[in-house]
């Protein structure tokens, strides 16, 4: 799969289906999902974003790119004591895949040495990528693989993972991410609903790829699941401009840079008495809704919703209504119109929702 990464840092397990699918609109897209279709059998339009959000953008990433690198370096060094020095980073296409790489090159960083990092799919309500599995399995011993994600919401995937990995015998669907405000995985850069500014934009900050495809047309049984490059973006591609501003703050022995880490005192946190998925299905009693999937807590998920789904609301704690880390969630809801409401929230800082079909 081509990307606008260094092989060094990623592999994709992915087939290239660059012309071979017309994307589609958001809101065809979501007239289709909920009346049925499978949201991997399409792809969306990807557009370069306006010069108002991306200057929203810019400054979040200037603003909080050492609150990223202090997370990193926790996670990292929590990687190497849990599961030493022959780890394999398999990141989930497409938000594990920077997470990936910046684990790989703090770890080379601190512990000098080069971790192998590849990149696969997985798809809610159709598993993992049987044959990527097998490709890895191949090649690694099952107890190396570790699964690298970007940050979990309410832990859709994690479940996701948990169902399928009993297919594969000695391998763990232990998960490590950056962000866990939902206290599903031990393996997390800190537990807080930190802004990680590669969930702000798509492709253009992901190695110029698609979200994974799966459509059966296409992809065939002895296949990666698909994926696309966006050439044309090229001009706009932030993607090493993002490893490379959260590098800086990483110090020559790897540890975080510029003093003690903001996320360091994660590690002492107590666990709150509920996980995140309750506090979803306390949201979705409060408003009626019967689906939790239409529900998507944290900063990364709302910003997904805004960035690629039809929002119905966007709710934000109102003890973060002036926080800077929400600055692009307001401004996405601005440029779309979609209705922000405070309402009290304590995994999370903000939750986006998607709207019903019926209302649409």
């Amino acid at each position: 799969m081509r990307s606008s990464y260094l092989e060094e840092d990623v592999i994709f397990l992915l087939k290239d289906i660059t012309g071979l699918v017309q994307p589609q609109s958001t809101e065809e897209r979501e007239k289709l999902i909920q009346s049925g279709r499978h949201y991997s059998e399409m792809l969306p339009i990807e557009y370069v974003p306006t010069e108002k959000y991306m200057k929203v953008y810019r400054e979040a990433l200037r603003t909080y790119a050492k609150q990223v690198a202090d997370a990193v370096g926790v996670l990292s060094d929590k990687i190497i004591a849990r599961r030493g020095r022959d780890v394999v980073l398999v990141s989930l296409a497409r938000a594990g895949t920077p997470i990936g790489i910046l684990l790989r090159r703090y770890i080379r960083q601190k512990y000098n040495v080069d971790v192998a990092h590849y990149s696969i799919s997985i798809i809610r309500g159709r598993g993992i990528d049987d044959n990527a599995m097998k490709y890895l399995l191949h090649r690694h011993t099952p107890e190396q693989l570790l699964f690298v994600d970007g940050w979990i919401g309410k832990g859709a995937i994690l479940g996701e993972l948990e169902k399928d990995i009993r297919n594969y015998p000695r391998v763990s669907s232990e998960i490590a991410v950056l962000a866990d405000p939902a206290w599903v995985t031990e393996l997390s850069g800190t537990h807080e609903d930190i802004l990680i500014p590669s969930s702000c934009l798509n492709s253009t900050v992901s190695g110029l790829v698609s979200r994974t495809f799966l459509r059966e047309d296409v992809i065939g049984k002895d296949d990666f699941h698909g994926a696309v490059y966006y050439g044309e973006l090229k001009d706009a591609d932030l993607s090493y401009a993002f490893i490379d501003t959260i590098e800086k703050y990483f110090s020559g022995d790897g540890s975080p840079a510029g003093g003690k880490s903001n996320a360091s005192h994660t590690r002492q946190q107590s666990a709150p008495k509920e996980k995140g998925i309750d506090e979803v299905r306390k949201i979705a009693a409060f408003f009626g809704i019967e689906d939790i999937n239409f529900i998507k807590p944290g900063i990364g998920e709302t910003t997904r919703v805004l960035l690629r789904r039809i929002p119905w609301k966007v709710l934000i704690d109102r003890r973060y209504g002036e926080d800077p880390e929400l600055s692009h969630v307001l401004r996405l809801a601005e440029e779309k119109h979609v209705p922000v409401e405070y309402y009290p929230l304590t995994h999370y800082k903000c939750c986006g929702i998607i709207k019903k079909i019926a209302d649409v």
